[in-house]
């Protein structure tokens, strides 16, 4: 088990199977001091909060999934406002950008996506962005609609798209992919982020860590995560740890 506090920065407790009062204790064990649980629609997000106001150490966040943006009408919208001004949710998103499974068209991503850094914009909290494979597309957008505070959930880049979140001093936050054989390209990325800028998640319970590859994930592999993370730095697993974890509380406002 990795020492110092770990923080996961994004998972989805209402998308996991078993009780999550369950799942929070066993991440707690191991060695976990909080998590940020990501609403993906209206409905998801409400519960975020739900599981926020009931568990502690969890926190909530409200928006739409780029894979349902053709849902976002005006009540979809105006519920996911409501939320994002609800002092316990500390973050707007996930929002973003998936240019590879298309399930919403790209219209319609767009149009979500700046609605949500809009309303990011509004409340003065941070945006929790996905990209897949549509980076020069969301690197355009955010710089168009002037989002400042941006979580690059899940990096997927480069070393070069890196540098240039670095430059625009965006989180970048790291999930288990990083630890798969084939994802040297991934890590060299991970090597690229200011100490500050640094963050790790879970995206649970999707992207399971390679020793647990093929199984449901969990907030409790964080560690797994972390350490990956220190190799391809040359760095501590517990400074990784104390640094993402503080970059947490910093990016998300977090007590």
């Amino acid at each position: 088990m990795v020492e110092g506090p770990l923080l996961d920065s994004h998972c989805h407790l209402f998308l996991m199977e078993g009780d999550p009062a369950a799942l929070v204790e066993e991440a707690r064990a191991a060695g976990l001091e909080g998590l940020v649980c990501v609403g993906i629609d209206p409905e998801s997000s409400r519960r975020s909060r739900e599981l926020a106001d009931a568990l502690p150490g969890v926190f909530a966040t409200a928006g739409l999934h780029p894979h349902d943006a053709k849902d976002f009408d005006a009540r979809a919208g105006a519920a996911i406002e409501e939320l994002a001004h609800d002092p316990r949710v500390v973050a707007v998103g996930e929002t973003g950008l998936d240019h590879y499974r298309m399930l919403s068209p790209p219209q319609d991503q767009e149009r979500a996506f700046r609605a949500h850094c809009g309303l990011a914009r509004e409340t003065g909290k941070p945006l929790v962005v996905h990209v897949r494979d549509a980076w020069a597309d969301v690197l355009r957008i955010l710089e168009e609609e002037a989002a400042e505070r941006v979580i690059l959930h899940c990096f997927s880049g480069d070393a070069a798209a890196a540098r240039e979140a670095a430059a625009r001093r965006y989180h970048c936050s790291f999930a288990g992919n990083v630890t798969y054989p084939k994802n040297a390209g991934l890590r060299q990325a991970a090597a690229e982020v200011p100490p500050d800028l640094l963050l790790v998640e879970t995206d649970s319970p999707f992207l399971a860590p390679q020793r647990v590859r093929g199984k449901p994930n969990a907030p409790a592999n964080l560690g797994q995560v972390v350490a990956a993370v220190a190799e391809a730095r040359t760095e501590e697993p517990a400074e990784v740890a104390a640094v993402t974890s503080a970059n947490a509380r910093t990016a998300f406002d977090l007590p």
